[in-house]
């Protein structure tokens, strides 16, 4: 299919729906391939624009393409939505894709290497594990509340349950004690494997230079470096480290009209992971400095003493993505000024 100037995938896992137009726009063929049928076809296809939305398995395939030649273009689905025209459908979503591609002022998302999805899953893994851990330590202390026994909020007070259990004596039936054992021998494997990928993703900080770089800025251990490398693009595809902060959602969004500039809380539109370990990392630097005591004259001291801990937290996390930029795109290691 010589004629072909454009070659847009609506993905799915087995069924995907593929539609060609030529360089005018007009579109040539709309219809539904098998996963192996898509294989053969960008296979079979001269070089051409393929787009696709930025989804799942979008940079699987996007890496496909471009080893057979294609222009991979990954899309905001964001953008996609305004060109969809009345019903919402899988052959109105691949013209839509088709469409999107060709505006002159559209912005794509770039093409993930194996290895930058790799540190991904990592990062995803040791996330759900924290997560699946909490949810434990939360369900059994709430089963422990209904006979009595009240345990602190974390894993370091965990300890204290087999105190309580020893002491609340024939209260607590038997049953229960072997369910507690369960959830603290489920919880122990769940913490042992934190603390594995926890320990990878240290010791993949000793090894890569752009990791030690970003540990270097105060505030930023080595999940959050993990989390920069594994989902943020090349840096310097930005223009400044403020449009680096609005692509993380750090920026207040606005709501301008007239002439009048209106601005409200931030955006949140951006990536979510590095956004929330940013202000973790902020919040527990703004700690650091209310517990160590504020330094005079400061910008962090002032903004403190001025706004609500969070309101600062949420200033530091952006000036920390603008600094993150400057770092990686001089190449150059954090310094205290």
């Amino acid at each position: 299919m010589p004629d072909v100037h454009v070659l847009a995938i609506d993905l799915a896992k087995r069924s995907f729906q593929v539609c060609g137009t030529d360089r005018g726009g007009a579109v040539l063929f709309n219809r539904t391939v098998s996963r192996t049928k898509l294989i053969q076809l960008l296979s079979a296809q001269p070089p051409c624009i393929v787009a696709m939305e930025a989804c799942a398995t979008s940079h699987y395939w996007g890496r496909f393409g471009q080893g057979l030649g294609h222009d991979v273009r990954l899309v905001p689905p964001i953008y996609v939505k305004p060109f969809v025209k009345r019903q919402k459908n899988d052959a109105a979503d691949a013209a839509a894709i088709a469409e999107a591609a060709l505006r002159p002022n559209m912005h794509y998302v770039a093409v993930k290497s194996a290895e930058q999805q790799a540190r991904a899953v990592a990062f995803r893994t040791h996330q759900c594990f924290v997560r699946q851990r909490t949810q434990l330590i939360n369900a059994l202390r709430g089963h422990l509340a209904e006979f009595g026994l009240i345990v602190a909020q974390g894993p370091a007070h965990l300890k204290q349950i087999v105190e309580l259990l020893d002491q609340a004596g024939p209260e607590v039936p038997d049953a229960v004690r072997e369910i507690v054992r369960l959830y603290l021998d489920q919880i122990d494997v769940l913490t042992l494997k934190i603390e594995e990928l926890h320990r990878g993703l240290r010791d993949a900080t000793q090894e890569n230079a752009e990791m030690r770089r970003l540990c270097t800025v105060p505030g930023v251990g080595p999940v959050t470096a993990g989390a920069v490398l594994a989902f943020a693009p090349d840096l310097r595809a930005f223009s400044s480290g403020r449009n680096f902060a609005a692509w993380l959602g750090l920026v207040p969004k606005q709501r301008s009209t007239g002439g009048k500039t209106r601005l409200g809380g931030v955006s949140k539109m951006g990536q979510t992971d590095i956004r929330r370990l940013l202000i973790v990392g902020a919040m527990s630097r703004i700690r650091w400095i209310v517990r160590k005591g504020i330094l005079p004259g400061s910008w962090l001291g002032n903004l403190v003493g001025r706004k609500p801990r969070m309101v600062a937290a949420v200033a530091l996390a952006n000036k920390m993505a603008r600094i993150i930029w400057a770092i990686m795109t001089r190449e150059e290691n954090y310094r205290m000024a």
